[in-house]
């Protein structure tokens, strides 16, 4: 599955019980995000605002395999919109590969958002999930990476390219227009190289990520 190692050293992050939601409505279409600080990001960049806006984005991702666009949920996720916009505005993405692709029937995503491309890298804070159980990841859908623990996404994120059959615990915070899908099923079917970092392939045909604007 999706996994996110970036929070496996020292981290205050601890289990919420589920009747205690990890994020709040502030009112006035906003949120209050519970961001943790765990240390050691991967590259330098500031923590987001604990208040976020309830909006929607557009995020145009220029990769060295053609255009991505993605429509960001924010009225929904805020936090994990929030900082996934943070970080794009900061650089965070820029010159940073894809390190983790699966490409068989049900398992079809690419794991980007670690600059350092180990699977190990994140951005020194941790995200709430904004999670209903009732997610489902179909071609298009974005959703954060986490190391199966409550509360542990960072930058980590991957995108499906075909119906896949997770789990409902990764927070769904975009959708993929299809000129994008069918970018990455091209990436899909050129196939996995080299052994990558938490079970899975690196794509033999690596995406690098030249920029990411948010609108």
């Amino acid at each position: 599955m999706p996994s996110d190692t970036s929070t496996s050293g020292p981290t205050t992050t601890v289990s919420i019980p589920a009747t205690t939601p990890s994020t709040t409505q502030a009112g006035g279409g906003s949120a209050t995000c519970a961001w943790t600080d765990t240390g050691g990001a991967a590259k330098p960049v500031s923590m987001p605002p604990a208040t976020v806006a309830k909006k929607n984005y557009t995020a145009t991702i220029e990769t060295s395999v053609g255009t991505l666009r993605v429509q960001l949920t924010g009225s929904a996720t805020p936090c994990t919109v929030a900082s996934f916009v943070s970080l794009a505005k900061q650089g965070y993405f820029n010159n940073t590969f894809c390190h983790r692709m699966g490409n068989t029937a049900g398992f079809e995503f690419l794991q980007c958002g670690d600059p350092t491309g180990t699977g190990t890298g994140g951005p020194g804070y941790t995200i709430p999930d904004e999670i209903t159980g009732s997610e489902t990841y179909k071609a298009g859908t974005l959703a954060m990476a986490n190391t199966g623990a409550p509360d542990s996404g960072g930058s980590q994120f991957f995108m499906v390219f075909g119906d896949s059959q997770f789990s409902p615990n990764y927070t769904v915070f975009g959708q993929l227009d299809a000129a994008s899908i069918a970018v990455l099923k091209r990436v899909g079917a050129a196939g996995i190289g080299a052994a990558g970092p938490a079970g899975g392939g690196a794509p033999k045909e690596k995406v690098t990520f030249k920029s990411v604007t948010i609108s």
